[in-house]
């Protein structure tokens, strides 16, 4: 009986680390991230807008941050991965 070889993988790994040098230069980060000043009916729907234009399970948006300025203003940060790969 023939004993199983796998294949050599020097060439993919070496092709993994490429595109990921040439991605590092792209993009600062792992994430979108998008910074909003309304008051603050409009930042919950703005808030909705995001969460179903890029559903948290695909994307992991969330609020990353947020707080409440004079007013009825809040300041927010919206997060969400680039692709739902």
């Amino acid at each position: 009986m023939a004993k199983f070889t796998p294949p050599p993988l020097d060439g993919l790994k070496r092709r993994i680390d490429r595109h990921r040098q040439q991605m590092a230069g792209e993009r600062s980060g792992m994430f979108v991230r998008e910074t909003f000043q309304m008051s603050r009916i409009e930042a919950r729907e703005k808030a909705r807008e995001w969460f179903e234009e890029f559903p948290k399970a695909a994307y992991w948006t969330e609020v990353e941050s947020w707080r409440q300025l004079d007013g009825d203003q809040i300041e927010f940060t919206m997060r969400r991965l680039p692709t739902a790969d």
